[in-house]
């Protein structure tokens, strides 16, 4: 070989080289399609909820009324000032710093190179190496494909805890509600305690009656004072608790604008549990974790595709040619001999069988939660009308009527004890129906999400979707049943 030969040779290794170069720096994900833009699909066609931009947190007035707050004006807060809606928010910013670190090709390498170094200067060779692995099979898309999905998951538990925040501000609102209603009705009854002990002394000045009535007239008048003593401390546990689901643990009482007996629409069975089965996110996040682990076989599959890994090297001084510059190239690609990702493939395969199961998991768990439910809600519902349209009138003019007679002599004071019970009772039982009712109705229209505050859920996890509710769903409606 001459010296132009030789020459020319170099030269075009020299620009193989650096061509290579080139295109690893340019595109490292080499073989790789190009990114798509993110889209969240949607299996049920439903109206995805957008992660909303949350209001700074003085941009909520706390005293959004002199008159008192609103159910929308707690909803408002609690949406701004709910730490576990700030958490899952953040968890869906992770999923898709995760989504931009999945598409990344590896970096290229640069370095130095010597060879022959103990020649005494006879051979050494001094260079620059470089170095680029290039992914191939579509790895780096299919891995983005993985992750948008998780995305798309982390979106539909951030609907779900939005939703267990909304359904808890409104559980607390009607707690609130009643239990100012078990204070006015426990006022009633001192009211009503006295202008029965008034009229016993009245009596008993004239003779009419004798010691027994007064003492258990100032009996009944004690438990009246008892049982406003504990309808306060009731309406303090449950303000205490509003204020912890909106996220002002130190927010003064203040009056609740509502009526908590006001009348609704009647919920059929049917209706809502196809309401649910549509809109329920739970279900889109069982779907989402479908999408994710079909991508993942094709992921799975993808990996015993060899990367190529290109190395070249430019030496600036060969002393075994004279000094003159030289270059070298490499190209390796590892052999799947023992290692065909078997193991990952088969894990991959059975989770979407897994995931598969999870989706009538979830409408099952759907539809047996909303049965207990349901029949909570109907007990109630009939109660309150019974109550409202029957009892209630009844209790009221059987305590009347027993007032008129005790006065007029034609019975004696156990008669008006027991009409007065019987009122005090029969307003209670009243009361707590109409809580039973709203909360069942609260949890219905919340798409039985509910227990914002009791744990995290973890993204990826279709499974907790349900966890805080079971735990914490059921207990106000059961207490009272």
């Amino acid at each position: 070989m001459n010296k132009n030969q030789y020459q020319d040779r170099l030269r075009r290794r020299t620009l193989l080289v650096a061509v290579l170069l080139a295109t690893a720096v340019v595109q490292p994900a080499w073989g790789q399609s190009e990114d798509v833009p993110l889209r969240l699909e949607n299996p049920l066609g439903m109206t995805p909820s957008p992660i909303e931009r949350l209001p700074p947190h003085d941009s909520i007035p706390v005293d959004a009324s002199e008159k008192g707050l609103t159910l929308a004006d707690l909803e408002a807060i609690a949406l701004s000032r709910n730490p576990s809606i700030a958490r899952a928010a953040d968890l869906v910013g992770a999923a898709r710093g995760a989504f931009v670190q999945a598409g990344l090709g590896p970096n290229p390498s640069f370095g130095y190179d010597g060879q022959q170094l103990g020649s005494g200067g006879l051979a050494e060779q001094h260079g620059v190496a470089f170095g680029q692995e290039i992914v191939t099979g579509g790895k780096l898309r299919l891995s983005r494909a993985v992750a948008r999905k998780r995305i798309e998951l982390a979106e539909q538990q951030f609907a779900a805890q939005r939703q267990r925040v909304l359904t808890d501000v409104r559980l607390a609102y009607y707690q609130v509600l009643v239990a100012q209603r078990q204070i006015n009705l426990a006022e009633e009854l001192i009211r009503v305690s006295a202008e029965g002990t008034r009229a016993v002394d009245a009596l008993y000045k004239a003779a009419e009656v004798g010691r027994v009535d007064i003492l258990q007239a100032q009996l009944e008048a004690e438990q009246a004072q008892i049982t406003l003593h504990a309808a306060k401390n009731r309406y303090e546990s449950a303000w205490r608790a509003l204020t912890a689901v909106i996220g002002e643990p130190n927010l003064n009482q203040q009056s609740l604008l509502g009526n908590p007996a006001a009348v609704s629409n009647e919920m059929q069975f049917q209706a809502v549990l196809t309401e649910l089965q549509n809109r329920s996110p739970e279900v889109s996040a069982a779907f989402a974790e479908l999408e994710r682990a079909r991508f993942a076989v094709d992921r799975a599959r993808a990996e015993p595709i060899p990367n190529v890994t290109v190395l070249g090297l430019v030496n600036w001084q060969d002393n075994g040619i004279g000094g003159k510059p030289d270059g070298g190239v490499a190209v390796s690609i590892p052999i799947p001999l023992f290692n065909r990702n078997q193991g990952a493939i088969a894990q991959a395969e059975r989770e979407v069988a897994a995931a598969r199961n999870a989706i009538d998991q979830v409408e099952l768990s759907l539809q047996q939660r909303l049965a207990a439910v349901y029949e909570t809600y109907a007990v109630a519902r009939n109660q309150v009308e019974r109550y409202r349209e029957i009892m209630l009138p009844a209790a009221n003019e059987a305590l009347t009527l027993s007032r008129k007679m005790y006065q007029a002599g034609e019975s004696n004071f156990v008669a008006v004890l027991t009409a007065q019970r019987t009122f005090a009772q029969t307003n209670s039982n009243y009361l707590d129906a109409v809580l039973r009712l709203r909360t069942a109705e609260a949890l219905m229209e919340g798409l039985l999400l509910s227990g914002s505050l009791d744990g995290g859920e973890g993204v990826g996890n279709p499974a907790n979707t349900s966890t805080p509710d079971q735990k914490g769903m059921m207990a106000p409606l059961l207490l009272n049943r």
